[in-house]
């Protein structure tokens, strides 16, 4: 089965492990007092671990270069100056319900990896055969604002890297880590610093409910939204397909490969897995979806995750157990089917705009 280590790449695996020394274990605080107490310091954990990041923006210049009528909404390509060496481009769906007057709520859209170097944000198009609808318009009919893009290398960010347009793909992946760990920082910390970004020019528009603001996508979109959830405090909710992954399981499975260089955080497991990371978005709601056949995310893990995470969820009272949930699809493998996306409506209409 995908994501099932033989014994022989078990026992190197667990070689590996025993000589790293152990992992340190994620205890379940006894109170919510407890927990908020251990927050902040898992928080600022994660964001020294990034590396020494430059701070986002004070002032963000978002140049609009079009919009077009697309019936039932606005969409408008924009971009802004990173403040890192890079000009980062991007689409807004606005739906013509929206106003100053009438802000409605909105989505930050992540796309995913895929070795689709080339699309970038122009997922949020339908260009992704992978995504079972057009994202932009589809959430727009809904009366969303959805924002979406281009991650660093993909888009009109493919070949703008380090190493200039000759570089591109994966080589121009690896560049733009390279250059990033010279500088003492994550080529991940770049990515979710200009996701924060995004979020910061998303609940600036007019138009938008900053208290109502999601965050979903699958595979890196997804992970990069639970990134988002436990390091920043504006997205009310999540929707995350695909990569509900431990890290711990991951090596035991042999299916680090699964994932690109830019997934990794030096130092991270010195310190805790990834139900430290998904705890912070405690209570907020936050929804998984994963086939049980996704090599990237190891259902054993996913479980483990599970069963870490709900309990501090538990911990805030007030309905907040309901407010994580993690679904296994048998049979699956890394695909977001249209059941998923039905689950992902359901779950921001519950969250962003029924409450």
């Amino acid at each position: 089965l995908p994501g099932m280590a033989s014994a022989q790449e078990s026992t190197v695996a667990e070689r590996w492990l025993a000589k790293a020394g152990p992992i340190p274990a994620f205890s379940i605080p006894a109170t919510q007092a407890d927990w908020e107490k251990r927050r902040p310091v898992i928080r600022a954990t994660l964001e020294k671990l990034l590396g020494d990041l430059p701070p986002r923006p004070t002032h963000l210049k978002v140049e609009t270069l079009s919009r077009e009528d697309k019936g039932h909404c606005w969409q408008e390509k924009f971009q802004f100056d990173n403040g890192a060496g890079e000009t980062v481009a991007g689409h807004v769906f606005i739906p013509k319900s929206a106003s100053a007057d009438h802000p409605a709520p909105a989505i930050l859209y992540c796309h995913w990896h895929g070795g689709q170097y080339d699309i970038g944000k122009d997922e949020l198009l339908g260009v992704n055969p992978a995504i079972p609808y057009p994202p932009g318009e589809t959430l727009a009919k809904q009366g969303y604002v959805v924002l979406a893009i281009d991650a660093c290398g993909f888009g009109e960010r493919h070949g703008q890297g380090p190493d200039g347009p000759a570089q591109k793909g994966s080589a121009a992946e690896m560049s733009a880590a390279k250059f990033n760990l010279w500088l003492g920082r994550t080529l991940w910390g770049m990515i979710v610093r200009d996701d924060r970004i995004a979020l910061d020019y998303l609940a600036s528009r007019p138009e938008v409910n900053a208290t109502r603001i999601g965050v979903t996508g699958i595979s890196m979109g997804s992970t990069r939204a639970w990134w988002l959830m436990a390091l920043d405090d504006r997205p009310r909710a999540a929707v995350c397909v695909a990569c509900m992954t431990r890290y711990e399981e991951l090596i035991q499975t042999g299916m680090l490969k699964a994932h690109g260089i830019y997934y990794f955080v030096p130092g991270l497991l010195k310190h805790f897995d990834t139900e430290a990371i998904l705890a912070l978005a405690a209570p907020r709601p936050m929804l998984f979806m994963t086939g049980d056949q996704d090599a990237g995310s190891p259902i054993a893990g996913v479980k483990k995750l599970g069963s870490l995470v709900q309990p501090i969820y538990n911990l805030h009272g007030n309905g907040a157990a309901k407010k994580f949930e993690s679904v296994i699809y048998p049979g699956l493998g890394h695909v977001y089917t249209p059941e998923m996306w039905t689950r992902m409506e359901a779950w921001f209409e519950k969250w962003l705009r029924a409450e």
